[in-house]
């Protein structure tokens, strides 16, 4: 026996009813595990730096520039050896310029233990070159100095600008020019912020280096802390995640834990500073 026209709607929107429910289950359920898997990478980082830490007695510096002082290594392409990527270490050469010829085979190069799964930004992107200051607001250039490899986990340079012309050199623990030491951290490594999350809409990030003269290049690195994770008024340089309502950090001690959007402010910044 057939069905009559007014049964078959009825059952249409039966299962538009439960496709309703459910998907967002389903997708809940999916990013339920993306943020499983993004706080497993920030514990392979976490591992990573204490390793480098036991090795050099120091945590890498958040920056190092090149001898000519245009580029600059980020703290991501020191660790390589200490995540199992002696293979990409290899491709790296930190004794010339991010922009030279031997690292055009890295600066193509995106490992997943950099990214965070939530995030959907390609696997590149372009720098373009500053123009009239840090602080001006929209894309001043389109003076193209380099394609890098993607990112979203930036160290913490503490509660000040990294790119603002009047910067310290940073009160956080990945910092400028400066290989800081766990005995630094006076509040105890349980109470320091080590890494963030950054995601691309935010500001494309790397994890391998910078040409000095681009745009907000050095929080391309680094990121600091100053008005909470995911807030559209903040900085492009501050923290931002997809994970809904928080963002994951990891702390000096090597645990990981997401941050409230709404974290009091003054905490906040208190995590973020090694003193």
């Amino acid at each position: 026996m057939g069905f009559t026209i007014l049964e078959l709607l009825v059952v249409m929107a039966i299962v538009g009813l439960l496709v309703g429910l459910i998907l967002p289950a389903v997708n809940a359920a999916r990013e339920s595990a993306r943020k499983i898997q993004c706080v497993n990478h920030l514990h392979q980082i976490g591992t990573a730096l204490h390793h480098y830490h036991d090795v050099y007695r120091c945590l890498p510096a958040g920056w190092r520039l090149d001898s000519e002082q245009k580029t600059a290594f980020g703290w991501g392409a020191s660790l390589l050896p200490f995540l199992e990527q002696s293979s990409l270490a290899s491709l790296v050469d930190l004794q010339s310029a991010v922009d030279a010829a031997d690292n055009s085979v890295s600066r193509k190069i995106t490992p997943a233990f950099y990214r965070c799964p939530s995030d959907v930004a390609d696997d590149v992107f372009t720098l373009f070159e500053e123009r009239e200051g840090h602080e001006t607001s929209g894309l001043q250039s389109r003076t193209v100095l380099i394609d890098l490899p993607s990112a979203n986990y930036v160290g913490v340079f503490g509660t000040s600008d990294p790119d603002a012309a009047t910067s310290s050199p940073g009160e956080g623990v990945l910092v400028a020019n400066r290989f800081i030491r766990f005995v630094e951290c006076q509040q105890g490594l349980s109470n320091v912020l080590m890494v963030g999350e950054r995601t691309a809409r935010k500001l494309p990030s790397t994890w391998l280096g910078i040409v000095m003269d681009g745009e907000d290049a050095k929080g391309r690195l680094v990121g600091y802390a100053y008005f909470g994770p995911n807030r559209r008024d903040a900085d492009e340089c501050e923290f931002d995640s997809r994970h809904p309502g928080c963002a994951n950090f990891l702390w000096g001690d090597g645990h990981v834990t997401s941050i409230s959007d709404s974290v009091d402010m003054l905490t906040y910044r208190r995590f973020a500073t090694r003193n």
